[in-house]
């Protein structure tokens, strides 16, 4: 055997051999990262595991467990619903809910037949004060609620609109971010888009619903979601505007959970994790509409 070939040899094992050594070291990297990733999972999980199981023990007991750590911390020693049966029943959180749901849902259907149009006229039509105006409704979404809510409360009140549906629904309709996400979605479809639709005689009316609507289902989504959350999770507001038990929404029905001289942290933690499953919910079913945006945004 010549010296050559010995070498081709060596050569041409060596990747492989190389490649024999790197196969563990990339089994154990996966295996690693895996597990990081799996703790980072149960780290995340646990406070909504704690809270539903928390839930489900008797309200004085959530606390009380918590000193000294150990496994009852977590899993309670005496099972029961008597916190939903509360809640449902002499507290009328499920009325609240209810409330809650229309609030949001009534919201969301006005803010998007505000900002849809209000977003298409700052970013495609061209008039005297544009600019001025987008940098207004920039400013207006950027000053803290908190900050208008008192006198913005005072002005319902004299209106009458205090202890009303109408009332709860009014402020979240004006939504600057999502005017602001429908404006820089918008400005990304091109112009010739609206100028054939022109030739062929199309409004502006149908331009936007047929042409830039379509094009943009996720920013609408996505705007939709942050009208549904601020109404959804909204808890001054309420509580400036009804005192009647009847429209009182979700926040404000966890509230009850409490006085001042006790906490039932059973009928809380329950509340609050009926409350956050609704989102939850809302953005399980919504994904297939943002995979579905996503895969057709290339079509022609």
């Amino acid at each position: 055997m010549t010296m050559a070939t010995v070498k081709s040899r060596s050569v041409s094992a060596s990747p492989a051999a190389a490649r024999r050594v790197r196969h563990p070291q990339r089994r154990l990297l996966k295996v690693l990262l895996t597990a990081l990733a799996a703790i980072v999972a149960i780290l995340f999980i646990l406070p909504g595991l704690w809270m539903l199981l928390g839930s489900l023990r008797p309200g004085n007991q959530v606390i009380e467990s918590v000193s000294p750590l150990g496994w009852h911390t977590l899993f309670p020693t005496t099972w029961t619903l008597d916190n939903y049966v509360a809640l449902f029943g002499e507290l009328r959180f499920g009325r609240s809910m209810a409330n809650s749901l229309l609030v949001a849902f009534a919201s969301v259907v006005l803010g998007l037949v505000i900002s849809v149009p209000a977003a298409y006229a700052v970013s495609v039509l061209k008039f005297p004060g544009r600019e001025a105006v987008f940098t207004i409704l920039v400013v207006g979404f950027m000053i803290p609620f908190e900050a208008i809510a008192i006198p913005l409360a005072q002005f319902f009140t004299d209106w009458h609109l205090n202890n009303s549906y109408l009332g709860l629904i009014l402020p979240g309709i004006g939504n600057g971010l999502a005017i602001f996400n429908l404006r820089q979605s918008f400005r990304g479809v091109p112009s010739s888009l609206r100028e054939a639709a022109f030739i062929d005689g199309a409004s502006d009316l149908r331009i936007m619903t047929r042409i830039y609507v379509p094009l943009n289902v996720t920013t609408l989504i996505n705007s939709a979601l942050l009208i549904f959350l601020a109404q959804w999770s909204s808890y001054l507001w309420p509580l400036l505007m009804v005192s009647d038990e009847r429209r009182q929404v979700a926040p404000i029905a966890i509230a009850r959970t409490y006085t001042d001289t006790q906490v039932n942290f059973g009928q809380m933690f329950g509340g609050t994790l009926l409350i956050s499953v609704v989102p939850a919910l809302l953005l399980l079913f919504l994904q297939r509409f943002f995979a579905r945006s996503i895969a057709t945004s290339g079509e022609k």
